[in-house]
């Protein structure tokens, strides 16, 4: 069976070249740029696809009868491709858990810090000319709402409270486990300071942060979603944002990626952004990476 990697950047070849083994299959490793169009052609002739970070429109995916398994670098497939879809074609859909737990909670405690201390807005003023020390909000005692007590929210529960955050959260399905208070949902966006998403996207989750949750939220809110951009709902977040109801937000993913330069979130000043690049760190890149060139030797029969 043969295998390629669609979509490899200058970081991830690099990490692909440590962690690739001498007894591994052999997999093509594209780093080349090419229009979504071009799919079918890509991928011609190969069974399995690694993908990083790529659309996979079923339409597409459909013209290329070699293909029968992709390896989705992460846990969020369903943001770049309709999973059931694709099944129904006879193409499987291999995702990767818990590889970045750390990683992404702590980019998730780096984007709380900079929005309650307005860090990307003070370096924005500094670099332009403007000096303006702006009055942050100090976290020690305040609270935190975690949405999503998994892998990643028990993480930042972890660091959070090491800076002296009084930490709550809600999950969709019971965790007797948990090491932190559960309330229900209403309660946790009643309560919070800050907020911070950190559950899976679904048909349930989708969402799932509507004008009229948001309108339960404490006004000044910090908000950081480092899960999926669809748990939110768009235009109720920009409303919110330039109506003062959330303070600041932190937001490293969103609905539509990579975010385009005129978006109304990229013009707002209470808003900091990052690439999706939470869980890009070199330790998760490298187990996330080892974990995918396992599961294409399963798919391949290798031991």
């Amino acid at each position: 069976m043969k295998t390629i990697f669609i979509d490899c950047n200058d970081q991830l070849d690099a990490v692909f070249a440590r962690v690739h083994r001498a007894g591994d299959p052999a997999i093509v490793v594209n780093t080349q740029t090419f229009e979504r169009t071009a799919l079918p052609r890509v991928l011609a002739g190969y069974d399995i696809c690694v993908d990083d970070h790529s659309y996979m429109p079923t339409e597409l995916v459909a013209q290329c009868p070699a293909l029968k398994h992709i390896v989705f670098l992460g846990t969020g497939a369903s943001s770049y491709m309709d999973v059931p879809s694709l099944n129904a074609l006879g193409v499987t859909v291999h995702t990767i858990k818990g590889y970045g737990d750390v990683a992404v909670a702590e980019h998730t405690i780096a984007l709380m810090l900079s929005c309650a201390r307005e860090l990307s807005r003070m370096d924005r003023d500094t670099r332009g000319g403007l000096w303006v020390p702006r009055e942050g909000t100090q976290l020690n005692g305040k609270t935190l709402g975690i949405v999503g007590l998994g892998g990643i929210g028990r993480e930042v529960a972890r660091i959070a409270r090491g800076i002296g955050m009084e930490v709550i959260a809600w999950n969709r399905t019971s965790r007797p486990d948990a090491d932190v208070p559960l309330v229900e949902l209403d309660t946790l966006l009643a309560r919070a300071d800050v907020v911070s998403l950190n559950l899976a996207l679904n048909d349930e989750t989708r969402g799932i942060i509507d004008a009229k949750r948001i309108a339960q939220m404490k006004p000044g809110v910090i908000l950081i979603n480092t899960a999926r951009g669809a748990l939110v709902d768009e235009a109720a977040l920009i409303a919110a944002l330039r109506s003062g109801r959330i303070g600041r937000a932190g937001l490293d993913v969103f609905h539509a990626e990579p975010l385009a330069k005129d978006h109304p979130l990229a013009r707002l000043d209470n808003v900091t952004l990052s690439s999706h690049a939470a869980f890009r760190t070199l330790e998760a890149s490298m187990t996330l990476m080892r974990r995918a060139i396992d599961i294409v030797r399963r798919v391949v029969g290798m031991p």
